[in-house]
């Protein structure tokens, strides 16, 4: 069976078991709430998040650097966000999971030593070398000019 069609199914059933077992020892209207205020929360962290990343982001433009890493970030802070948004305690526990910035950074960083990605300046190791020509006449050709 595919893996994916088994995550997709397999997923929502665990999430509603947590929730009926987390329901049953805190109550129903505990239960709403807790999911609620975990969604409102994450979201308004995500938005903060968010805006210092892009924040830093154009500091590195301008610094002239690549903004790998905050290109990344700002996908995995929306991720958050959607999973944040989603009623239940594993979602909310993965979304939370990205959005604290130290293990964002475990995780990024992870990710781009596997995917051999390196966080670098656009003038550093690309092999351009600035030059300029300066064209020098011979002796012969001013003498014939004259």
């Amino acid at each position: 069976m595919n893996s994916l069609l088994l995550i997709i199914i397999l997923f929502p059933i665990i999430e509603i078991a947590v929730m009926i077992k987390i329901g049953a020892q805190i109550g129903v209207f505990n239960t709403i709430f807790f999911i609620l205020f975990t969604a409102i929360v994450g979201i308004y962290y995500a938005k903060i998040e968010g805006l210092n990343t892009i924040k830093t982001g154009i500091q590195n433009f301008y610094k002239n650097k690549t903004p790998i890493y905050e290109i990344i970030s700002g996908a995995s802070i929306a991720i958050a966000a959607m999973l944040l948004m989603l009623p239940g305690f594993i979602t909310d526990a993965f979304g939370f999971f990205l959005l604290i910035p130290l293990t964002r950074r475990i995780l990024i960083n992870y990710w781009m030593k596997k995917r051999n990605l390196q966080h670098q300046s656009t003038n550093k190791d690309n092999g351009i070398i600035d030059g300029e020509i300066i064209e020098k006449k011979n002796d012969k050709d001013n003498k014939n000019e004259s």
